[in-house]
Order: C-alpha cells, then structure tokens, then sequence
C-alpha cells in the first residue's frame, strides 16, 4: 500500500479510536475493518499477521465485553428488561437532545425503569449506576483491542 493508502487507513483508525471512547460510531469494527483492509492490500507475512491479530483480539473484544457486562449487571441484579428500556430511551434522548442525548436518555431510562419496578430511588440509582459501570467496562474492553490492533498495524507499518 502506497503512503496515502497507510494515510487514509490511519485517519480511519483515528476516528474508530474517537467511536470507541465516544460510543457514537462503531468504532471497534472501524479500526478492525481499516486494518483488515491494509493488511489484504499489503498482503505477505506481515499484513496476514496483523489480520490475524486483529480479528482474534476483536472478535475475543466483541464476546468479552458482553460476558463481563452482563455478569456484572446479573449480581448488580439489574434485569434485562432495565437495560432494553435504557437503550429504547437512550435511542429518543439521541433523536431528541443534540450531543449528549443518548447519554441522558439512556440514564433517564434506567433509572425510570428501575423506579417503576421497585417504587424507590435508593435500589433505581444503584441500578443505573451499575448499568454505567457496565457501559464503562464495555468500552474498556473495546478500547484495548483497538489500542491492540492499532499496535500490530503500527509495528507492521514501521517494518514494511
């Protein structure tokens, strides 16, 4: 790949990194499918390893992030309904507040959803705390196969 094919790739990887931090883009699959990209066009040993890696680490991302969200809302005792509430308001707060509606909505519709099951605030802000924690993890999670997957790609970069 010539210098405005790496450049181009780059740029991608830099807005899938924003996507994961900021939740707006998907930006895991971004950085994976930029890299992908590169590593084919590339091709020989150092762009099929970095393939390799990068679709192990992001599809390992893609299961782990779910598995440790979950279990941390199943003993947080957050029920799924909660979340699909959360995600349905965060969806309206996106459409109906510029910028950081989906975050609102989504918080809003934890909190709203746990507050009609139990009737109480103290258990609905746990809940809805727990959810953002869970919501923290996921990205955490995502982030460090991007950041995996940006160092395969760089390091195979510098050696070709």
């Amino acid at each position: 790949m010539n210098s405005v094919g790496d450049l181009l790739v780059g740029l991608v990887v830099l807005v899938g990194l924003f996507g994961v931090i900021v939740q707006v883009l998907p930006g895991g699959l971004l950085v994976a499918g930029a890299i992908v990209v590169w590593g084919v066009v590339t091709g020989g040993a150092a762009g099929w390893t970095v393939v390799a890696i990068t679709v192990v680490v992001t599809v390992l991302a893609g299961i782990g992030k779910y598995l440790l969200a979950g279990r941390h809302l199943k003993r947080a005792g957050v029920p799924s309904s909660t979340l699909i509430w959360g995600g349905i308001a965060g969806v309206v707060g996106f459409f109906a507040i510029p910028v950081v509606g989906l975050f609102v909505g989504f918080v809003l519709g934890i909190y709203l959803a746990e507050w009609l099951r139990s009737r109480e605030a103290r258990p609905a802000w746990r809940a809805t705390v727990a959810a953002l924690q869970a919501t923290g993890l996921t990205i955490l999670v995502e982030l460090a196969a991007a950041l995996v997957s940006t160092g395969a790609w760089l390091t195979a970069l510098a050696l070709t």
